[in-house]
């Protein structure tokens, strides 16, 4: 049996909450890779360019992320100590790697502030 839509609203944009709702309650969850574009077309009984705009926009939002010819994996979610622990390791390789090939200190930081910019904006 086909999903159904309310046709109240774009199609693309129910498919998009629904996705957000599954990942948001943890039914989907961090690290997993959500149905490639034309397999949940198929599901849904949709065309590829729907599911894809669907896809777009919860990347858009922050809740996944699309990896050319890998697919679309969940990203919104909480990290544990461990994950933060990594990701902050890997930060601090950047940093000794730039600061190595003599990029100057005020520029690092002047990007790290332009990436927060828009966190003090909201």
């Amino acid at each position: 049996m086909a999903p159904s839509f309310s046709l109240k609203r774009e199609v693309y944009l129910e498919i998009a909450e629904r996705y957000e709702k599954y990942i948001t309650l943890g039914v989907i969850k961090t690290g997993e890779k959500l149905p490639s574009v034309r397999a949940a077309a198929t599901e849904l009984r949709v065309n590829p360019n729907t599911v894809q705009r669907a896809y777009t926009l919860l990347e858009e939002k922050g809740l996944i992320r699309s990896m050319p010819k890998k697919g679309a994996f969940v990203i919104f979610g909480k990290k544990t100590e461990e994950e933060d622990d990594g990701d902050l390791k890997a930060l601090k390789a950047v940093l000794f790697s730039l600061k190595e090939k003599g990029a100057a200190k005020e520029k690092i930081i002047s990007v790290i502030e332009e990436v927060y910019q828009n966190d003090r904006d909201q």
